[in-house]
């Protein structure tokens, strides 16, 4: 018996040293990592109209989540060198949509794919004359926790402050739209039950008055569900002031979804 228990004793020993290892090891993985540089901070000032408009107390906040948000995702170039204001604008892209969302980390992304202008959407190539695309987000095989990005439309998308436009939030409203499985404008998992239909009925109401033209929201939106909810939360985030005033209903239901109200 007394040699059961001194096994016993000592498997529960080594359990506990097991434990503790891991314990430790964990709070190193989650060790902060060194504050966003100042450079990057003065780069969000000037080009960022999100981020000035933050009150004061919160802007720290939000350049943590964009320090964050680099600490955990890759982003690299193709045939053209990623700067520091390309990085602060792919990760400010990111954190706009959730900035309403404590700790939010986008579960399905892993890098993002930075080319000079726009792209093929099929070969990726630069060159030739079809090569209308913007932005992609991976849906299956090796691009499935990618995104693909042009990088004059992420900077054109900041620097022009009077459109309604603006591509790198376009592409991580379809990655929040992606997370409960189908990329369809109707993200489950930020849209609590109750207002889930009348943002279903409000969206294709919205849909019909845009195919008589009778709206100023892009007409790229008609595409499918899909683009239509990334195409009205970036005019949300873009212009709110203008979509509050236009389309009273559809700022109040964007405001229920991302959980903000960034007119100021």
């Amino acid at each position: 018996m007394g040699y059961v228990i001194g096994i016993l004793l000592g498997l529960l020993a080594t359990g506990l040293l097991v434990f503790f290892f891991l314990k430790k090891r964990r709070k190193v993985l989650v060790e902060p990592a060194a504050p966003l540089p100042p450079t990057m901070v003065e780069l969000l000032a000037e080009n960022v109209p999100y981020y000035a408009s933050l009150p004061e107390e919160k802007q720290p906040i939000f350049a943590e989540r964009v320090n964050q948000f680099l600490a955990n995702v890759t982003i690299e170039g193709v045939e053209t060198e990623v700067s520091e204001i390309d990085k602060v604008l792919v990760a400010s892209s990111a954190v706009i949509p959730v900035f309403a969302f404590d700790d939010w980390q986008y579960p399905n992304l892993t890098n993002v794919v930075l080319y000079d202008s726009t792209f093929n959407e099929k070969t990726f190539e630069t060159e030739g004359t079809d090569r209308r695309t913007m932005g992609l987000v991976g849906t299956g095989g090796a691009l499935q926790s990618s995104m693909a990005l042009s990088k004059s439309a992420l900077l054109n998308g900041f620097l022009n402050k009077t459109s309604k436009e603006n591509t790198g939030i376009h592409e991580f409203v379809h990655l929040l739209d992606k997370v409960d499985g189908e990329i369809d404008g109707a993200p489950e998992m930020m849209i609590p039950k109750e207002h889930l239909q009348p943002w279903l009925r409000l969206m294709h109401e919205t849909m019909q008055q845009m195919e008589t033209g009778r709206t100023d929201i892009n007409p790229y939106g008609l595409t499918n569900e899909a683009e239509f909810f990334a195409v009205v939360s970036e005019y949300f985030f873009k212009r709110p002031d203008l979509l509050k005033q236009k389309h009273p209903e559809l700022f109040e239901q964007l405001e229920l979804i991302f959980k903000q109200n960034p007119v100021r």
